[in-house]
């Protein structure tokens, strides 16, 4: 959901408010209940918040290295299927 900026036209109060794209665009100013116009803006892109948006941050370090800290190539030891 993006985030829409309104302003006043009657206070020149600017705001920003999040909301769903099918939503409607306001129409009062929150300060003072006058009329509102929705500014456009060249929008910032997509906005991550929080942590555990780096690659490294799930990556499990012991899986593809040895206990000297070597990378190992994951196909030097296949697992085998028992033939019946």
């Amino acid at each position: 959901m993006p985030n829409y900026e309104y302003e006043c036209t009657s206070c020149g109060y600017r705001f920003t408010q999040f909301q769903n794209m099918t939503n409607k665009p306001l129409t009062k100013c929150p300060q003072c209940s006058g009329s509102v116009r929705r500014l456009i803006s060249g929008g910032a892109g997509v906005i991550f918040r929080g942590t555990g948006f780096y690659a490294t941050d799930y990556k499990n370090k012991s899986r593809n290295t040895d206990s000297g800290g070597n990378r190992r190539n994951a196909r030097s030891n296949p697992k085998r299927c028992r033939e019946n």
